[in-house]
């Protein structure tokens, strides 16, 4: 039976050993895991920079530097589930299309099996096709928490309906996200036009900019986050919601956006009792510097474990 326990840091130094996500075993699709830690390298659907489909791989390679003991929480997240690296979807560098077709096999067998995920991307684009099978799976719209410095509910662009920007537009157009039931975290300025804000004022989004995080303060903010109880929450963290100077690495950067300790304050704050899956998106290593953006994933993936390993407490 495999042991669910990362590499020890003091009989192999850290330097050392094969690349996983937080030194964890690495396994078939169908072993006894709960949580399947997945890499996703595809940037097909970028607008600007390009370069997320590194950021499976220099995530692994960061993760050297993961610890397993959460000292807010006061627990490891080993002790409460077994999270495992399964290896990288497949995808199609040069088609988006069949990407997608690519994705939804792959994340419908982990449904199939039960599994819980956290995906490492890849740009925005592919968490469209994840969000299909977990529609699938739960029979309904799921709540929706998205991080980011952008709503991701433009149109079309260059005649292409699929990109980076429209996954959310998407989502919500298919039923696979329940809108009022949804949130947006770090969403900013500028945009396009007003028009970029008809979308999710007619479907009911919460979206919360940096101003009103900043201006209610963070403790009151955390505190006005929704209760989603027992539903089913699927959650999107793009890094570029945070600031450049905190996540340079990324496909379009926005100044003035948050944290890394706002964000880890906001994900311990969060009212989940049922996160279903979830995925950290835009990583671009060729633009990142001294790992600084690529760390910052690591540590939005060591939150969600925890997070979910409290809803296994419970």
């Amino acid at each position: 039976m495999t042991v669910y326990e990362p590499l020890s840091g003091r009989e192999f130094p850290r330097f050392s050993g094969i690349r996983t996500f937080f030194r964890l075993p690495y396994v078939p699709v169908d072993a006894d895991y709960d949580v399947a830690l997945i890499g996703l390298p595809f940037d097909g659907g970028v607008s600007y920079r390009p370069g997320s489909r590194f950021a499976p791989a220099k995530v692994r390679d960061v993760s050297s530097l993961g610890r397993v003991f959460h000292w807010s929480r006061d627990e490891s997240f080993t002790q409460k589930i077994r999270a495992a690296d399964i290896g990288d979807c497949p995808t199609v560098p040069i088609d988006l299309e069949k990407t997608y077709e690519r994705i939804q096999t792959f994340y419908g067998r982990l449904m199939a099996l039960g599994k819980r995920t956290i995906t490492v991307g890849g740009d925005h684009s592919i968490t469209l096709p994840i969000l299909r099978e977990f529609r699938k799976k739960y029979g309904r719209p799921l709540r929706f928490i998205h991080f980011d410095a952008h709503l991701d509910t433009y149109p079309a662009a260059w005649d292409s309906e699929y990109h980076h920007g429209s996954f959310a537009r998407h989502a919500i157009e298919e039923g696979l996200v329940d809108p009022k039931g949804s949130v947006q975290i770090g969403i900013r300025g500028p945009l396009t036009g007003r028009d970029d804000l008809a979308f999710v004022n007619k479907h009911g989004v919460r979206v919360c900019t940096i101003d009103e995080i900043r201006d209610t303060g963070l403790r009151p903010f955390i505190d006005s986050l929704p209760d989603f109880g027992q539903d089913p929450v699927y959650l999107s963290f793009d890094v570029d919601c945070l600031d450049p100077a905190y996540a340079p690495g990324t496909g379009t950067p926005v100044v003035g956006g948050l944290t890394t300790y706002e964000t880890q304050r906001i994900l311990r704050g969060l009212k989940v009792k049922n996160l279903v899956g979830a995925d950290i998106v835009e990583v671009s290593p060729p633009f990142d510097s001294s790992d600084i953006t690529a760390l910052a994933a690591l540590d939005t993936m060591f939150e969600l474990l925890s997070l979910y390993a409290e809803q296994a407490s419970s």
